[in-house]
């Protein structure tokens, strides 16, 4: 065979076709994962930008040797990851002109102060801008755009602390530290420092977040999600119809409805439902799950017995009390008296002319006299034997010829004998008993039958009727309040915990055997 009809063959075989499958599932469950991660970022960008602001994802860096045998003295580099710088523009998020500009002037002024001394009239002039952008600052509260007004409480109360004779008033503490003579007194430098290390990241974190014309905050995630949504959107067509047509009477929107939760791997929802997105993980588990790179069994098993231990108490108390409130109602609306009368409108339906309780009936004591008193013949002479034989001995005529030599041996010799004899006797009687015999089967359902009526015709008085209603109410009322309630106040967890035991039991032995 040539390697272009080998070729079309090695396609097509089944194995192939699932390998190749499991490629593709896989290929979409990494997608579908990964734009998972993206989603549960871009919900929580916003409150957690402060942390990435501060650079605390760091990102190793080799120094390689750019000549032979020269190597760098810091081989490896830490690098903090601008996530901000590369993500904020997905927020439509832009740095705070107020705040900017007071962190830009506290750059010119230590620009200044390398080039001039600190009571020259140039560093005067920034300090005095200085003092007004912090009262300006404090009165216009330029934080409130981002929702961030206690981070301007949080770098009040540190400038508090660092000026106490500023009579805890924040304003007055900003024009104390931003003086000539308090920075001259203080170590112009670590006071520069100080301010760089505990007020500037706090201000940096502040931001400006345009409105959009549908009244929300600007956001550009949906460019973001866009080609993710339309690969899936096209996997989920294509998937859908080849359900469709591999699936006998399954159309294309039943195959849709077949894989219904890969929707919200595509569908838009506005700015205001974006949660919603969250869901995805939904479909992203079932893929992980097909596609052999997660295993749910425990978990799924897991959260089934989670569910039936919530349960389980509420739904057997109302399955119990079901029941018994139905068969209450049946013996109040009279179908009691009915059975007992033979007026019932609703006639048994017999669907193969045989008698099912006989023919048990007829099985089970044909078992019982072929197999199992054959098997138990010689225990059950031995216990007649033993009965025989005490019952012998207390007898007063026994108590004065047991002397006699030879008369206990000659006893049990007889004893032995005439038990054996009696249970032959016995026992092939039995056997013909059970024999078809069609004349006794009518004799014994006529003895039946008379029986029956019997019993009906004496229950059918009204007094013995109602008396046997009352009392069957009041009964199955007694069983509701005693078994019912203790059902329910059973301990489910500790009833799982059981079955789990059981189980763990029978894998054990299985394992073992």
């Amino acid at each position: 065979m040539t390697l272009s009809k080998r070729l079309p063959q090695a396609i097509k075989s089944p194995k192939n076709q699932k390998r190749a499958s499991l490629i593709f599932e896989r290929i979409m469950a990494v997608l579908a994962t990964a734009n998972y991660i993206l989603v549960v970022f871009d919900y929580t960008y916003i409150p957690l930008r402060d942390f990435w602001l501060q650079g605390r994802v760091h990102l190793f860096s080799i120094n390689l040797p750019i000549l032979e045998y020269t190597f760098p003295e810091e081989p490896f580099v830490i690098q903090s990851l601008p996530v901000t710088n590369w993500y904020d523009w997905v927020k439509g998020i832009e740095p705070h002109r107020d705040t900017s500009a007071y962190l830009e002037r506290v750059k010119d002024l230590e620009q200044t102060l390398v080039e001039y001394r600190l009571d020259s009239p140039q560093v005067e002039t920034i300090l005095a801008d200085l003092r007004e952008m912090s009262e300006d600052m404090i009165d216009t509260n330029p934080f409130q755009v981002a929702n961030k007004t206690g981070t301007l409480e949080q770098i009040k109360n540190i400038m508090r602390d660092q000026i106490p004779e500023a009579d805890e008033s924040a304003k007055t503490a900003f024009n104390i530290f931003w003086t000539q003579a308090y920075l001259s007194q203080n170590n112009a430098p670590e006071q520069l420092d100080f301010f760089k290390q505990k007020v500037r990241p706090l201000m940096a974190t502040n931001y400006f977040r345009p409105i959009g014309e549908n009244g929300k905050p600007v956001d550009n995630f949906g460019l973001l999600d866009f080609p993710f949504a339309a690969l899936f959107l096209l996997e989920f067509l294509a998937r859908s119809w080849f359900i469709s047509r591999r699936r006998k009477g399954v159309s294309w929107f039943d195959a849709m409805l077949w894989r219904w939760y890969d929707i919200l791997l595509f569908f838009p929802v506005p700015y205001w439902l974006r949660s919603i997105r969250l869901a995805r993980i939904l479909p992203v588990m079932i893929r992980l799950d097909q596609a052999k790179l997660v295993d749910l069994q425990a978990i799924k098993r897991q959260a089934s017995q989670g569910f039936v231990a919530t349960i389980a108490e509420d739904l057997t108390e109302v399955v119990v009390v079901g029941v018994l409130n139905q068969v209450q109602s049946s013996i109040r609306q009279g179908e009691l008296t009915n059975f007992l009368s033979e007026q019932n409108m609703n006639p048994y339906v017999d669907l193969n002319d045989t008698n099912e309780v006989a023919e048990i009936s007829r099985l089970v004591v044909n078992l019982i006299v072929n197999q199992v008193l054959p098997a138990s013949q010689q225990d059950i002479e031995i216990l007649l034997q033993y009965t025989v034989t005490k019952t012998i001995d207390e007898l007063p005529a026994y108590q004065g010829i047991r002397q006699v030599p030879g008369m206990e041996q000659f006893k049990n010799d007889m004893t032995k004998r005439t038990i054996h004899q009696l249970y032959q006797i016995v026992y092939t009687q039995i056997q013909q008993l059970i024999k078809e015999d069609p004349k006794f089967d009518e004799l014994i359902e006529q003895l039946a039958e008379t029986l029956t009526n019997s019993v009906r015709s004496e229950m059918q008085g009204k007094e013995s009727l109602d008396r046997l209603e009352y009392l069957l109410i009041a009964l199955i009322e007694e069983v509701k309040i005693n078994y019912v309630q203790r059902l329910s106040q059973e301990d489910m967890e500790e009833l799982m915990d059981q079955t789990r035991a059981l189980r763990q039991k029978k894998v054990t032995q299985v394992v073992d055997d």
